[in-house]
């Protein structure tokens, strides 16, 4: 019965496009909390009930599709239902500024799209034959096209948008020749179970290559990922925190997936998903260290931290091949539950940006300051969200790479040399990634919220309303939740990880220590509490006067020259680092006979040498080779007409000496 309720709420999104734009959010809400009760009951059932919970769901070339449901799936099912709607309760107070310019139409197709990238991100999940899941993969990533160009009106947002599409397409002409390979090869069911019988007789590596760069390409990996840092600005901060915090995770769910499969010769494939990682998380942070576009500094860090999951996830695999339990435990434990968690902090941080955008119109870190006096609320939050990426206690980031590092940790004594070494260096690199991620984060909180206004930008700002902020208490909640009371997430993580390993009651023997991190951070937060109560009630005694920050006896000078900006406090970085996140420096040099000297500018500008070398080199050669080949579209019929004829007659001398 479930089921049919689920197909008749899918099928009324189409009503979206009757109803008047101010009812749209309120029914686009409706229909998605339909969508999230009978999904998650899906999935509850999966994780107290039934192991595997199947449903008919739809007809496709006289085969019968049903929806197959086990615990990886019902996990993600519960992380996309929470990221999606708050994204959607954001969407109604940052929609509003584009009501004006946008009809009733317009608006509909958004929010049409926005549920439709909720749903198919759902059958993603839960929908195992090859073709079609392909299929709802491909919904996925034309919703997501509709969505990032929703200011269609802007030609560098269409144009992103299309270099989004062209990637996402290249990504499922890999998993369709993977797909094709596999069932070719074993002639066994064309779907993820048929993918059992070609592992069990084939070398797995050159098949999980294939899967690994078509889903790859959505997670954002490196070099895979030069789409993510220009789609997650150009769209709606709504539509930027659902695709960085679940839709780029659908292609780790499709990595999972198969390596569930894979039950040999996993050694090179974990260490293949390890190097990329390290990789993807060391070059992640240090290019969003340099940005001043505060969403492209974010879509930086979602590629930090797909890497991180990445780690957990190439050691468990590690772990697996050598049988060392501790290890594939602790590593899927630990990269699966950052999952979850990066999809909250990193929706929390996109939501505050964009409340931040809303309010000051601009994403240039370099024009703000002195926002936390003005968006009290949004600075708190967008803190929070802060501390929890940067991996810190008591907050949930934390927990999770704690998880990783206690693998690691706990398998060194009992590894060889070889394996030693690996774990040395994923430590370090770890290690690096979590300080440089807490680096660029003191930059960027400081630069928008602390200090005084870099421009007049943060003149007249004031705080969002209060449906922008009840996403943000709906996040702070949980990740507060899993930071201080992380107990209670042994048993769910226990059942997720049992697909890939048995050992999984060693999750439980890490309670007393998650104990000791509850007991700590409730102890931590009971003197920050304290203290504060103990100012307030200090401050409720004497009369407080509030006054323009101190600015160093510059006060009538650009605010630069006496407070951090971007650049100068990321300068230290940037020399160490110069030929990997390649800024260039734009200003004109001071004469020296120049008594007074005219007014100047400064920027500076970062590229990704990944994107100059791997793409857009090879795309400069294609389109120059076009353009010369464009001479014989002369619009002439006579000349069409004759290259017709040429075709003819040198495909009749090539049959008539039997070349063809």
């Amino acid at each position: 019965m479930t089921i049919i309720f689920f197909q008749i709420i899918i099928t009324s999104t189409i009503l979206l496009f009757l109803l008047p734009k101010r009812h749209q959010n309120n029914i686009s809400i409706f229909l998605q909390a339909g969508i999230i009760v009978i999904t998650s009951f899906w999935a509850i059932q999966t994780f107290t009930i039934v192991d595997i919970l199947e449903l008919p769901f739809i007809y496709l070339l006289g085969n019968s599709i049903p929806l197959k449901i086990d615990k990886l799936s019902a996990f993600f099912i519960l992380v996309i239902n929470f990221t999606s709607l708050t994204g959607l309760i954001f969407a109604k107070g940052y929609l509003k500024p584009y009501f004006p310019k946008k009809n009733d139409t317009e608006i509909a197709f958004h929010y049409f799209n926005f549920l439709w990238l909720h749903i198919s991100m759902l059958l993603v999940v839960m929908i195992r034959d090859g073709l079609a899941f392909l299929i709802v993969w491909e919904i996925m990533s034309l919703v997501s096209f509709v969505l990032v160009i929703f200011e269609s009106e802007k030609k560098e947002t269409v144009n992103i948008g299309l270099k989004y599409l062209i990637q996402m397409h290249i990504g499922v002409v890999f998993l369709m020749i993977a797909f094709i390979v596999a069932y070719t090869t074993t002639a066994a069911e064309f779907s993820f179970d048929g993918l059992s019988v070609y592992f069990a007789s084939n070398n797995p590596f050159p098949l999980f290559l294939l899967f690994f760069i078509g889903f790859g390409i959505k997670a954002g990996f490196i070099p895979l990922h030069s789409w993510l840092p220009h789609a997650h600005p150009a769209a709606p901060s709504h539509v930027s925190g659902v695709m960085s915090g679940v839709m780029i995770k659908m292609g780790i769910y499709g990595i999972l997936r198969v390596l569930s499969y894979i039950h040999n010769d996993l050694f090179d494939i974990g260490l293949f998903i390890l190097i990329i990682s390290l990789i993807s998380g060391l070059i992640g942070v240090s290019l969003a260290i340099v940005q001043h576009d505060v969403k492209k500094l974010l879509a930086y860090h979602s590629i930090e931290n797909i890497g991180i999951i990445g780690i957990g996830i190439g050691l468990g695999v590690i772990g697996l091949s050598q049988n060392m339990p501790v290890l594939a435990v602790l590593g899927f434990g630990g990269g699966i539950l950052h999952i979850l968690n990066h999809s909250l902090f990193k929706s929390l941080l996109f939501y505050t940006a964009g409340s931040v955008y809303k309010q000051t119109h601009t994403r240039n870190i370099e024009q703000l300051g002195g926002l936390i006096k003005k968006m009290p609320k949004t600075a708190l939050f967008f803190l929070l969200g802060a501390l929890a990426i940067s991996g810190l206690p008591p907050f949930n980031g934390f927990i999770s790479e704690f998880l990783i590092y206690s693998g690691m940790f706990r398998s060194l004594q009992t590894a060889n040399l070889l394996i030693d070494i690996i774990l040395l260096f994923s430590f370090s690199g770890l290690a690096i990634i979590g300080g440089l991620a807490i680096f660029c984060f003191t930059k960027v909180f400081s630069i928008i919220f602390l200090g005084t206004g870099r421009s007049n930008r943060t003149q007249n700002v004031t705080e969002v309303e209060s449906v922008m902020i009840l996403p943000n208490f709906m996040i702070g909640f949980l990740i507060l939740l899993i930071g201080m009371v992380s107990f209670l997430i042994v048993q769910p993580l226990m059942n997720v990880v049992s697909i890939f390993t048995e050992n999984t009651s060693l999750l439980s023997e890490m309670i007393p220590v998650f104990n000791n991190i509850s007991l700590s951070s409730g102890i931590f937060i009971s003197i920050i509490g304290i203290i504060w109560l103990l100012r307030d009630w200090q401050q409720k005694r004497h009369q407080v006067t509030e006054n323009d920050t101190w600015g160093c006896g510059y006060t009538a000078a650009n605010p630069a020259l006496h407070q951090y900006t971007a650049t100068s406090y990321a300068d230290n970085f940037v020399q160490i680092s110069s030929k990997l996140v390649n800024v260039k420096k734009e200003y004109d040099n001071f004469d020296v006979s120049e008594i007074f000297p005219q007014e100047r500018s400064f920027e500076t500008h970062s590229s990704d040498v990944f994107e100059d070398n791997l793409v857009s080199k090879p795309a400069k050669i294609i389109f120059h080779f076009l353009e010369k080949i464009a001479v014989f579209q002369t619009g002439r019929i006579q000349d069409y007409l004759l290259y017709a004829l040429v075709f003819i007659i040198i495909i009749g001398i090539l049959t008539y000496f039997n070349l063809i």
